[in-house]
């Protein structure tokens, strides 16, 4: 090989080099800049259940960034944060949560968060919550008096919280299109409100002599009054997972059970069912047991995974379940 040739080829390979160097930078450059443009730049909203993270995301759209804390499936009673998500909610510019008690392990956070000065929504406060009533059979249940966290069960309540929520954002969170936050809440709540009539329609199956509710733990109260239903009585005689039955518990929700003639329990889908099972045994092993998705949604495209989905598909199957239209678990 001549000299000349090898200072050639030396030449050509530092010249690509020098191309390959100038074109990772030019990629590094981008991806900063995208970087800048849609991170940094881009407000931060944090929610802390998925079921109001799906609402905020319908009313923001692309305005904001929205971070969920609870993942799918999940109890909101029981779920914890970790360490960087912990930080997200102090780098955020609002953080929405349900409130009234829901959050157990979360609360902590959003209350240091907002003593730090981020801006803070419950939403469960703004719309008008109910409180713990008492089981059919009049015995004394845990929270009586205390007011019900579970206000997404009453789509016209969702309603009313998806215009307060818009106000929120646009009142805390710079840089948002006030019009478009607004045009989004108003397109929503239309279909919040197409959801209320499709539900009214659907429950008018139900007898009158049907219309009585055993669940898990107590979620449904304001889905009860909204449509006309009388809880008879919980599982776990609580409006928390986290607490426990006890004999006496059961044997009196037995009892109202067999005054009423109900012989369906609906068990949320985060929650094992093993506590509603234990009602096949007390009353004979006659008992159906419908699983629903109460308190939180399903993954991305394995289920009910959005609010309107999850109430639609919750309505069908307690409209089957009080029927007889479809066999429990």
């Amino acid at each position: 090989m001549s000299r000349t040739t090898a200072k050639q080829r030396v030449r050509v390979s530092a010249a690509r080099l020098r191309r390959l160097i100038v074109g990772l930078l030019a990629l590094v450059t981008a991806a900063a800049a995208t970087a800048c443009t849609t991170g940094q730049d881009q407000p931060s909203i944090v929610v802390t259940t998925n079921i109001l993270g799906d609402i905020t995301r319908e009313i923001v759209g692309d305005e904001a960034d929205i971070t969920v804390l609870m993942k799918p499936n999940a109890d909101p009673h029981s779920f914890g944060l970790s360490a960087i998500q912990a930080a997200e909610l102090e780098r955020a510019d609002l953080i929405v949560h349900n409130g009234l008690g829901l959050e157990e392990n979360v609360l902590r956070h959003v209350g240091a968060a907002r003593e730090s000065g981020i801006a803070t929504f419950a939403v469960g406060e703004a719309a008008s919550p109910l409180t713990f009533r008492t089981a059919g059979d009049g015995g004394p249940e845990d929270g009586e008096g205390q007011p019900d966290p579970h206000f997404w069960t009453d789509p016209d309540r969702v309603r009313k919280a998806t215009g307060l929520i818009a106000e929120q954002v646009i009142e805390h969170v710079d840089g948002v299109d006030s019009n478009a936050i607004r045009a989004n809440a108003d397109r929503y709540g239309e279909e919040l409100k197409d959801l209320t009539t499709w539900m009214e329609k659907s429950f008018d199956r139900v007898p009158e002599d049907k219309r009585a509710l055993v669940t898990n733990h107590h979620v449904f109260g304001y889905l009860a009054d909204r449509f006309g239903f009388q809880v008879i009585g919980a599982v776990i005689p609580s409006g928390t997972t986290l607490a426990s039955p006890s004999s006496s518990d059961l044997r009196s929700l037995t009892d109202a059970m067999e005054r009423a003639g109900v012989r369906t329990v609906f068990a949320d889908s985060s929650q094992p069912a093993r506590l509603a099972e234990v009602l096949r045994t007390e009353l004979g092993g006659q008992v159906q047991v419908v699983e629903l998705y109460s308190e939180s949604l399903s993954a991305k495209g394995e289920g009910p995974d959005t609010y309107l989905r999850m109430m639609r598909a919750n309505t069908t199957a307690m409209t089957d379940g009080l029927t007889g239209g479809t066999p429990g678990n």
